[in-house]
């Protein structure tokens, strides 16, 4: 199989990643026969410096022309501490997920074995933990009308929705419920919101076409109080664009640690892999970043975009390999991680190789 990957570390500890995730797989086309040719592009804070626009053109024309995007993160501290600053990195974000029609964003929360111990979850409580989760990405208060009023003292954010912007999330959401364990989970805030009135009223009537699938339909406040006191009650979640943002942020605890998520932001075009921690620049430059979630990102990329199972899951295997040998980078390593066990960014990244 040829294919051609599009690489955007973009800011912070992104850079350093998304290097380990394209190795994994050039490692993976030397392995299975592949050819994978490869390009990069700027976006976030260094294409702001470099172009003065957080989503350059060529960027955006080089993410339509390939095949997969392996993306890193963007972001950083000085618009975090400059609300007035009119052009921000996050911009670059939300551009590409409207341009290339990314509507559904896909983060699996699985927990390995051997990290049991790094959540401060107890144990009992999450082993055996594995959701899906299904984040609408183009709609919401991300993107609806927004400014300030009163002389400056007023601000708002409207969230808006459309019917067909939730039946196709909705969709998708039932289509992979089908094939797990065939329970789906709506998330909403119907008690307070029209929008979320919208949302479950199309939910339910999409479930019609998928009488298997059990669905239960949770406000977004108890379902975040449910993911912490019994996770594996959960298999697939969909949800909004500001809930999903949140709540999968607080289900990184189940999995140990934001370093061991990947996900997968797909549409109608070329799909978008990237880990779900930020660009953390407290980090950027150390050496320390875990790059697990950009390895399963490249996985999920292997699967989803290219249809190589075997491919993506001995991606997989080799972290769990690795996991089970007691390799740990610092956000996963415990009181009983030995010294010599806690690697860096490139020698972790080198252990998964090793185990392909």
């Amino acid at each position: 199989m040829k294919k051609h990957i599009l690489i955007v570390p973009g800011d912070g500890i992104g850079q350093e990643v998304t290097a380990v995730g394209k190795k994994v797989l050039d490692k993976i086309a030397a392995k299975f026969g592949h050819e994978f040719t490869y390009d990069s592009a700027l976006i976030g804070h260094v294409a702001i410096e470099a172009t003065g626009n957080p989503l350059p053109e060529e960027t955006l024309q080089k993410m339509k022309s390939s095949d997969a995007v392996l993306f890193g993160a963007v972001g950083h501290p000085k618009y975090d501490n400059d609300p007035t600053a009119k052009v921000r990195p996050e911009q670059g974000l939300l551009k590409m997920r409207k341009e290339l029609g990314l509507y559904a964003n896909l983060r699996p929360i699985k927990l390995f074995d051997e990290l049991l111990s790094a959540s401060s979850i107890k144990p009992e409580i999450l082993k055996g933990a594995d959701i899906l989760f299904f984040r609408e990405l183009t709609g919401d208060i991300y993107f609806g009308e927004k400014g300030r009023k009163n002389n400056g003292d007023t601000a708002f954010d409207m969230a808006e929705y459309s019917r067909y912007e939730v039946e196709r999330i909705a969709r998708k959401a039932f289509e992979a419920a089908m094939t797990r364990k065939k329970k789906l989970c709506s998330v909403d805030k119907a008690n307070v919101l029209e929008t979320s009135r919208l949302w479950r009223e199309v939910v339910q009537k999409v479930a019609l076409e998928y009488p298997e699938v059990e669905v239960e339909h949770q406000f977004v406040d108890a379902t975040a109080m449910l993911l912490i006191k019994d996770p594996c009650r959960f298999d697939v979640v969909v949800t909004a664009n500001l809930f999903g943002d949140i709540l999968t942020d607080e289900a990184s605890q189940i999995a140990g640690s934001m370093g061991m998520l990947a996900s997968a932001s797909i549409g109608d075009g070329t799909g978008v892999y990237e880990p779900i921690h930020g660009s953390a620049h407290d980090i950027t430059g150390k050496g320390v970043a875990n790059p697990l979630a950009s390895i399963l990102s490249a996985a999920l990329l292997l699967d989803i975009s290219f249809g190589l199972k075997a491919e993506s899951d001995a991606l997989i295997n080799a972290v769990d390999k690795v996991l089970k040998a007691g390799f740990r980078t610092r956000d996963i390593a415990d009181s009983q991680t030995a010294s010599n066990m806690v690697l860096g960014t490139e020698a972790m990244g080198e252990q998964v190789l090793n185990n392909i």
